[in-house]
This record gives C-alpha cells, sequence and structure tokens, in this order.
C-alpha cells in the first residue's frame, strides 16, 4: 500500500530489523538452515508419495447437513450480498475522505482478510460473492441458466484471465498514484463487476471459477484449509498439505502465483532506501518506474520458478515444460506466509479502524453499532519484537511447507534416479526466496 495514506504506516511500519532479537543476518542464515534441514529429512524419512491417496475422514453428520442445506447457502449469500450493499452506499453516499470505510474494505477486509478466511473455512469468497450473486439474480430475470453460458470457457484461457485481474488490483494499490481517492476505487470495483458479469453471461459460472481474481485466489489459499468435497461431493477433511496437492494443473496457475508473490516482495521493496534514492535520481516518471519494478519483480519470480521447475530430471523433453505448473501448488504456502508477514498487522489493527468507519458509513456522525468512542486495540504495534519473530516465522514457515509440497509432487513425477538430485533446482530457488523475502520485509 502506498505511503500517501495511513495504510501504509500499519502494514510495515512496526516489527522491523530493529525489533528482531537476533541480527538479520542470522535470521536469514537460520532461515536457510531450516529449508536445508528440512528436505535432508525429506530425504531420508519420506520416500513415496504421501499426499496423492491420502482421502481423509468424513465430516461430522451434523457439520454436513447444515453445510449442504439450501438455507444454510442461501444466508451465506444474502448476507454477502447485503454487505455490499452496504458498502456501496457508503462509497456513494459517503464522503471522498479516508474516513469513508470503502478504503478499508477493499484493501484490508477483502484483499487481506480473504487469506485467513479462506484457510479456515475454504473457498469462502465463492459462497460471498456478490459477482455469484449478480449474475444469479440476472439469470433468474432474463430465464437464463446461472452455470452454463452461451459458449463453453475455453480450457487453454485456464486461470489467465485471474492472473491479469490480480495484476490490475495490486497495480491499483501499489502504483497507481489515486488509489486513495474514492473515485478510482468506484471504478476499479464497477470494471470488475461488469466484466465479471459480461464474462458470466458468456461462458456461465465456469468463468468466475477461473477469472475472478478474488474468488481464484481464495479457492487457492483454500487448497490449505483441512476442508473438501470427494467424487461425490461429499464434505470431508484431511491434512491441508494433502488437500493442496489437489490443485489442479491449469493454464495460468504459475502466472497467478507468481503475481501473488511478486507483487507482495515489491510492497516491501517500494518502501527500501535503495528504490526511494533510485526514484529521486531518476528523471523518468515514477510511477512508470513503479510499474516496471512491479512488473520486472512478478517476472522474477516466474523465471527463477519455471527455471526450477524444467530443470529437474525427466526422461522426455516436452515433460519439463509440464512440470512448472504441476510444481506450482508448493508456492501456495509460500504465499501465505508472505502475506502473514507482511500485512497481519495491517489486516489486525486497521481492520479495526475499518470497523469504526463502517459504524458511521457517511461520515455524518451516525452510530449505527454502537462503536462510537471506541478505538483500536494495538496489540501487534505495542509488541514489535513479537510482530518481527511472526514475520520471519511466516516466511521461514512458508517455505518448509512449500518444500515438503514440491518433495511429495517429486517423488509422484520424477523417476527414481531423479527423485533427490532432480529437486536441488527447486531447492536452492526456495532458498533463494527465503533470503530475498526476509531481506525485502526486513530492509524496508
Amino acid at each position: 500500500m502506498r505511503c500517501t495514506t495511513p495504510m501504509r504506516f500499519t502494514a510495515h511500519g512496526v516489527g522491523g530489523a530493529a525489533d528482531l532479537p537476533i541480527p538479520v543476518e542470522y535470521a536469514v542464515a537460520g532461515g536457510c538452515a531450516a529449508l536445508a534441514i528440512s528436505f535432508s529429512v525429506l530425504a531420508l524419512a519420506w520416500r513415496t508419495p504421501r499426499y496423492a491417496s491420502d482421502q481423509g475422514s468424513a465430516a461430522p453428520n451434523a457439520l454436513t447437513r447444515i453445510v449442504d442445506s439450501h438455507w444454510f447457502l442461501g444466508t451465506l449469500r444474502a448476507l454477502g450480498f447485503a454487505f455490499f450493499l452496504f458498502v456501496t452506499s457508503a462509497a456513494v453516499l459517503g464522503g471522498d475522505s479516508l474516513l469513508n470505510p470503502v478504503f478499508g474494505v477493499f484493501f484490508a477486509w477483502l484483499w487481506v482478510g480473504i487469506v485467513p478466511a479462506s484457510l479456515l473455512f475454504g473457498p469462502f469468497y465463492r459462497a460471498v460473492s456478490p459477482a455469484r450473486t449478480l449474475s444469479w439474480l440476472l439469470a433468474r430475470v432474463t430465464g437464463a441458466d446461472p452455470e452454463r453460458g452461451i459458449r463453453t470457457y475455453p480450457a487453454r484461457l485456464g486461470l489467465w484471465p485471474a492472473a491479469l485481474g490480480l495484476f490490475g488490483f495490486v497495480w491499483f494499490e501499489l502504483v497507481y498514484p489515486f488509489s486513495n481517492e474514492l473515485g478510482p476505487v468506484r471504478l476499479w470495483f464497477a470494471l470488475y463487476l461488469g466484466a465479471m458479469l459480461i464474462g458470466s453471461a458468456v461462458f456461465g459460472s465456469d468463468f468466475l471459477a477461473k477469472a475472478d481474481p478474488f474468488e481464484v485466489l481464495s479457492t487457492l489459499v483454500g487448497r490449505l484449509s483441512p476442508w473438501y468435497r470427494d467424487d461425490a461431493g461429499q464434505l470431508r477433511m484431511r491434512a491441508p498439505l494433502a488437500n493442496l496437492s489437489t490443485t489442479p494443473p491449469q493454464p495460468g496457475l504459475v502466472a497467478v502465483c507468481s503475481v501473488l508473490l511478486g507483487s507482495t516482495a515489491f510492497d516491501s521493496f517500494q518502501g527500501s532506501t535503495p528504490w526511494t534514492r533510485f526514484l529521486l535520481d531518476s528523471t523518468a516518471s515514477e510511477n512508470l518506474l513503479n510499474l516496471l519494478g512491479l512488473l520486472g519483480l512478478i517476472l522474477l519470480v516466474a523465471l527463477l520458478f519455471v527455471t526450477a521447475s524444467v530443470l529437474t530430471g525427466v526422461n522426455h523433453p516436452t515433460d519439463r515444460w509440464r512440470l512448472p505448473t504441476a510444481y506450482a501448488h508448493s508456492l501456495v504456502p509460500i504465499i501465505v506466509g508472505y502475506f502473514a508477514a507482511h500485512y497481519l498487522s495491517f489486516l489486525v489493527e486497521y481492520g479495526q479502524t475499518t470497523m469504526l468507519h463502517l459504524n458511521d458509513p457517511y461520515v455524518n456522525g451516525s452510530n449505527l453499532f454502537g462503536l462510537a468512542g471506541r478505538t483500536e486495540w494495538m496489540i501487534l504495534s505495542s509488541h514489535p519484537t513479537a510482530l518481527s519473530v511472526i514475520k520471519v516465522l511466516g516466511v521461514v514457515g512458508g517455505h518448509v511447507f512449500g518444500v515438503i509440497a514440491a518433495h511429495d509432487r517429486a517423488l509422484e513425477l520424477l523417476p527414481r534416479r531423479h527423485q533427490l538430485t532432480g529437486q536441488l533446482s527447486m531447492l536452492v530457488v526456495m532458498v533463494a526466496f527465503t533470503v530475498g523475502g526476509l531481506f525485502l520485509l526486513f530492509g524496508a
């Protein structure tokens, strides 16, 4: 988030390098050692793939009956749409100031809050998506089937539209100079809804599952939840990494992960001293340089990951180019770890500010929820050392779980003679991501 808004201050403003109980270099060395040790243990103790055959266990019958009931699904959709209308009214009738709750809902509750919600409940956004509700309402009015459009969604597109949508969001958040004004936020969300409604009318609900940036993010992170549906549609539970291994390899998956990971890295790099000095010394447009910097880090993440994937040992050359998509699910724990490290304090503390703003959505002195006079509980800002440790654990833990996911997939895909040596290139890239992530996080 740009430093021109108060939102940016709580994203990375506390829990910096000075608050670490050990020097940053020791934290980086410890993170690299944790990855190396994890890989060594996996190499010795994990010789056969485990996740592909893990079916977990059936969810409690009472929970299944509730979750599968029409009233429960209808209630979730109704509540999600009611909240959307409430926030829309604030966007239309509220003042153009940062006291308007739209900014907090858009940048904190939606963008960041969707990650923990999906970790806990699975593809959470799908159940409350205003785009899906509006698509369903329009289909009811026109007599069409909301699940089917007039054309079949092209399989070759895969998740590429979602990758473009996610890039559009991070560009708006990190590069666009007027993202702290109400008009551009309204326009961005209107364009998003318009694209989703037109796409779903043409291609049906499959378009929303593949092209909605927020639904794709929620579904991807939701693969790390303990909940899943079997082939018969029954609700079951299993280990989150076993769930993650079922992520379908499809076009655009690497692009989605690269946008999420690269943009989070750029969010830190944008506030670093070298980048600030570069902007001050350059005569080029700051917005253009920020755009190129954002694109550069996204492409760097994609290049490193694809290179590491194709360097693993396989028999046929064409098989190598299928490996990046097959391994892409291993980036999801890293993305979650980066989100926790970068945005935890922002979500917890500015999320409370957003609730206080929702108490007076039109900035006219109303007190809808009786929260007038309340203040935020700055629990993380007041404990910067604890926050710094959480940041390190988020980055390192995400990479450790990424190594585990990649190792299990390697045992499943690679010839036996290459199952360990073939993973070395991926391990090197994971170490590079860890080093870069920690230095960016604490160097900013």
